[in-house]
């Protein structure tokens, strides 16, 4: 699981060590294992949201972890041509490479740690596959994109593309250099990721060496997700087990505490794990497929616009002037 590492962790700025004297430290309220499913072509995914009521992931609608899979030439598949109205999606890539193209004129290549942040606020049409020489190859792939919601009054907003290379991703210790966390939206401790956001969030994948802990500073109005992409540990301040596949929800609190077990399997040397949390938006939500809206008569007039083509045109050529940050 490379993503991005350094060779040495202690040259990182570090998290402030926390005083639990002042600190609330978040208990565990639930944790679920994600099933397993196919999405796009035919690539295959674990739901890391099911079995959660929305109130407790808003400002979040839904995640997919992507693999992890080993493909054999010939096998990698990706998505079709679809619409998106509503919502943000974040597609991350820890091992392979995905193309992005959109209505808008926004795409290119995401692989090993890079991050796509598409706004598809008003709608647009997407395609995420991988490349051709991929496809002939074939090879590992593993990542996660997760939908985050807009609310009301941004539903509308005009569609924004970002390209978030991995050497742009924030870097930092945990305060004794037993994680490496690598902050890719919003603020963590002091220390910022490079993602823009409509939606107040943070967003972090942490890598825990076996036996060690970090406490993570979390805003108290934000809530707090832990999903685990490989190895073994607790979370919370209840030390609940957790494992690879698994969700972890969080109740009230100023911080998130990660142990690592002291032994984890071969294939997993580290307990690699997604912290997620933002803003409860606290609206109605009316989804269905590609559309994430307030109202029943707002989905359906999404399905309407679509199908009367007014979601984008494919496919689109990039053009001067199109929304990239």
């Amino acid at each position: 699981m490379p993503a991005v590492s350094v060779d040495n962790i202690l040259v990182l700025p570090r998290l402030p060590k926390v005083d639990p004297a002042t600190a609330t430290e978040r208990k565990v309220s639930s944790v679920t294992t994600a099933p397993s499913g196919f999405e796009g072509e035919g690539f295959p995914v674990r739901r890391a949201f099911a079995g959660v009521d929305l109130s407790q992931l808003d400002p979040f609608i839904h995640m997919d972890q992507m693999g992890e899979v080993e493909y054999a030439p010939g096998e990698p598949k990706g998505t079709p041509w679809h619409p998106h109205r509503g919502f943000e999606t974040v597609t991350y890539m820890i091992d392979g490479t995905l193309r992005h193209q959109d209505s808008n004129g926004g795409g290119g290549l995401i692989s090993d740690g890079d991050t796509q942040w598409m706004t598809a606020g008003g709608g647009l049409l997407h395609i995420e596959a991988p490349p051709e020489e991929v496809v002939m190859s074939g090879g590992l792939f593993h990542g996660f994109q997760l939908w985050v919601n807009l609310p009301g009054r941004l539903k509308m907003t005009a569609p924004r593309y970002q390209d978030i290379h991995r050497g742009d991703v924030g870097l930092v210790s945990s305060h004794d250099g037993g994680a490496l966390l690598r902050v890719i939206a919003g603020e963590v401790g002091g220390h910022r990721g490079p993602g823009v956001t409509h939606t107040p969030i943070a967003l972090l994948h942490a890598t825990v060496s076996p036996g060690a802990q970090v406490r993570l500073p979390w805003r108290a109005d934000f809530n707090a997700l832990v999903y685990v992409l490989s190895g073994t540990g607790t979370v919370g301040a209840n030390r609940r087990p957790i494992r690879s596949g698994q969700l972890a929800v969080f109740g009230p609190g100023d911080v998130v505490t990660l142990d690592a077990d002291q032994n984890q399997e071969s294939r997993s040397p580290a307990l690699d794990v997604l912290v997620l949390g933002g803003q409860p938006i606290r609206e109605p939500v009316a989804a269905y497929g590609p559309f994430v809206m307030n109202t029943r008569q707002e989905l359906l007039q999404a399905f309407e616009d679509f199908q009367a083509g007014r979601l984008g045109t494919i496919p689109a050529q990039p053009h001067p002037g199109h929304d990239v940050l």
